[in-house]
């Protein structure tokens, strides 16, 4: 069986199962499995010769570690009734797994991943049929390990059909030119506090590894400790924990909780980071009590809004971020927009907008979206250079079945350095911006094109239509009085 194949026939055996429902609950089902597998190989395998593995481990209980029923021969398995028992036990144990502060973090790791997992699988026999899939891949093998990591990239891309579960992945491609931008180095902190899957983050370690062609084992040890992320939901922080031990990240700094949850007052200088990259969660809405944990100023019910302020106060001075953020955030005009614009541009470089097509998002959101490129030099913003991305020839739009693709940055990434104006770039000061009450959303001015993208614009336009339509039609009501 190829690894391409390996996703499909185990989704084909859920489906037959009643108790999962939709591809969101079979890649969740999937997730949990393979983490425990995963998590049981390099326990096995690498931690346990460890010097201080008798005092710290099994991580996983001895009577839960994957090797100990789901390896076991077939002739000495449990019965199909007992294994539905069984996993039913294994999470409640799991989830309530004894820590403290002295607690190994592969440990704690373990909790938390149980912690909001669910097993959805009803039929025993169904369980041993994935569960026997999922033994036929060697993640004892070095090689297969890592030829999984792409096919890791299938189960994510899985999401963007999986309802609102989609909205925990961003394309591969936009996570790579982010973090080729950001340009973060070896010993640079890296962070996303909505992490998802662990896009960026997964972009980040690989770029710094690439960096420098024999990376010493302090260099690597120090790249698989710079990075950070936080992510709210259950199933993407399974999803991330996973990617990253997969990434041989053995102790993945990945929290299970609202970023949005501290003060961002109460934030000291350690806790900041060199470089922050991020696609929060945009359109959602955030309780009374979130709020509560921003300066009144800041305080909005968008939830992209928040996330922006937790940037701008958790960058150290000297960092740079790349974020996604829509439309709405550009051109909107309420208070607590207008206040964090007027701070990125007075204390932070905005130096770039990248204004994405339509699709690069699809099929879970057709909303217009940007990449926003800031520098925290203390000093402001002195202009802001737009660059238009193309589509590909023959396109359209970005859809599901033609995602954007790495090479087509291409053209952002030969004009980055030079900066010069053309059919698509352009420049702004901060004055025009200023005067325009801080509204960032400038179209491209080297093309004339109508802006229809705002409502006042549309209905204006629907108006003088309607009027030319009932001009033309007042004389061809005229023109048949003559006739008859």
């Amino acid at each position: 069986m190829t690894l391409t194949n390996f996703v499909k026939n185990v989704q084909d055996i859920m489906r037959m199962d009643s108790g999962v429902d939709g591809d969101a609950q079979r890649i969740s089902q999937l997730t949990w499995m393979l983490f425990l597998k995963i998590f049981d190989t390099k326990e096995q395998e690498e931690w346990a010769f460890e010097d201080d593995y008798d005092l710290k481990g099994p991580f996983v209980p001895e009577k839960y570690q994957w090797g100990n029923w789901a390896g076991v021969r077939k002739a000495d398995r449990m019965s199909s009734d007992e294994l539905i028992e069984f996993v039913e036990e294994l999470f409640k144990e799991l989830k309530n797994l004894s820590v403290d502060e002295h607690t190994d973090r592969r440990k704690i790791l373990v909790r938390d991943v149980f912690e909001d997992s669910n097993n959805y699988m009803k039929s025993g026999v169904l369980l041993w049929q994935v569960i026997d899939k999922i033994n036929e891949i060697d993640f004892g093998d070095y090689k297969e390990r890592h030829a999984f990591n792409d096919i890791y990239e299938t189960i994510l891309k899985d999401l963007q059909s999986a309802g609102n579960a989609g909205e925990y992945y961003t394309p591969r491609a936009v996570t790579d030119f982010v973090i080729d931008r950001l340009n973060p180095q070896i010993g640079e902190k890296v962070a996303d506090f909505a992490c998802g899957t662990g896009g960026f983050l997964i972009s980040a370690l690989e770029h710094m590894k690439a960096s420098k062609e024999n990376l010493t084992t302090e260099e690597s040890e120090t790249i698989k400790n710079s990075l950070h992320g936080i992510e709210k939901k259950p199933m993407p922080h399974l999803l991330c924990c996973t990617n990253m031990i997969l990434h041989d990240i053995d102790f993945p700094d990945i929290l299970h909780q609202n970023s949005l949850a501290t003060n961002v007052r109460d934030y000291p200088e350690e806790k900041k980071y060199d470089v922050i990259a991020m696609n929060p969660p945009f359109g959602g809405t955030e309780e009374e009590g979130i709020k509560m944990n921003f300066p009144a100023e800041y305080r909005t019910s968008e939830t992209a809004d928040l996330f922006m302020t937790l940037i701008l106060h958790r960058i150290k001075k000297g960092g740079r971020v790349g974020i996604v953020l829509p439309d709405g955030f550009l051109f909107g005009n309420d208070n607590a927009k207008i206040v964090i614009k007027k701070k990125l541009l007075n204390e932070f470089n905005l130096h770039t907008i990248v204004r994405l097509p339509n699709g690069v998002f699809a099929p879970y959101t057709d909303i217009n979206t940007n990449l926003l490129f800031f520098d925290y030099n203390g000093t402001g913003t002195e202009e802001v250079w737009y660059y238009e991305h193309q589509l590909p020839e023959g396109y359209k739009k970005y859809t599901k079945t033609k995602p954007i693709r790495m090479e087509e940055f291409k053209a952002e990434q030969e004009w980055w350095d030079k900066r010069e104006e053309n059919e698509f770039a352009w420049k702004v000061s901060k004055e025009e911006i200023i005067e325009r009450d801080y509204n960032l959303d400038f179209k491209n001015r080297n093309v004339e094109e109508e802006d229809l993208d705002h409502p006042e614009v549309i209905l204006k336009k629907y108006n003088e239509a309607v009027k030319e339509v009932e001009e033309i039609q007042e004389k061809i009501i005229a023109e048949l009085r003559k006739l008859l």
